[in-house]
């Protein structure tokens, strides 16, 4: 299993602070491809975040080795953000439909998106079981995902730091393109309000 496949789980089955949208979980995935990818040895970080790519494995998981398909292969490299950007669209929903066809989460692709309570629970099965005890055991980069998305919810703890100087400068770029997703959302919310107002107006 990828760390990508076992924070799908996490979002399933873990209390969040908050819902956690689409947009935000695409974001997160791409992080954690890149965290597979760090430690399978297919790409490095120089010392500006950009993506040196090295070996190409075959892992096993199609999504994983499309990821490192998908990486820029000559100068000038991309950084990190770059990719959570440009691979993260609509990620989230590959991912969803990737375990569905696996017969791993039953229900159809636009239910595993809205708010928990309305989510099918995914079927009990060896790789939901090894994303449960991934998170049991608090491995850094999975609860570092996790958090950035907002679960657990009102957790006591920050989750710690991965020993990788990678790692800890992918989980950051995560971090920081959440922030300016939810900005550009906010910003969204403010003009529609107002343009609202403008029409309400006598």
């Amino acid at each position: 299993m990828t760390t990508a496949r076992d924070l799908l789980f996490v979002t399933l089955d873990v209390p969040s602070s908050r819902p956690v949208e689409q947009g935000d979980l695409s974001l997160a995935l791409a992080g954690a491809e890149l965290a597979d990818l760090i430690a399978d040895e297919a790409l490095v970080l120089d010392d500006d975040d950009r993506i040196l790519p090295g070996l190409r494995p075959t892992t096993g998981d199609r999504l994983l080795d499309e990821a490192a398909a998908a990486l820029v292969r000559q100068a000038p490299y991309e950084s990190v953000e770059d990719w959570l950007w440009r691979r993260g669209r609509g990620l989230a929903s590959a991912y969803a439909t990737d375990l569905e066809a696996e017969g791993r989460a039953p229900g159809s692709r636009h239910r595993w998106m809205p708010l928990r309570s309305e989510r099918p629970a995914p079927a009990d099965s060896p790789a939901r079981r090894h994303a449960a005890d991934r998170w049991a055991s608090r491995e850094p980069v999975l609860t570092g995902l996790a958090a950035a998305l907002g679960i657990p919810e009102g957790a006591a703890e920050e989750p710690a730091d991965p020993a990788d100087d990678a790692l800890v400068s992918v989980l950051a770029a995560v971090n920081h393109a959440l922030t300016e997703l939810e900005a550009v959302r906010q910003r969204r919310r403010i003009e529609d309000a107002a343009y609202d107002n403008v029409w309400r107006a006598p």
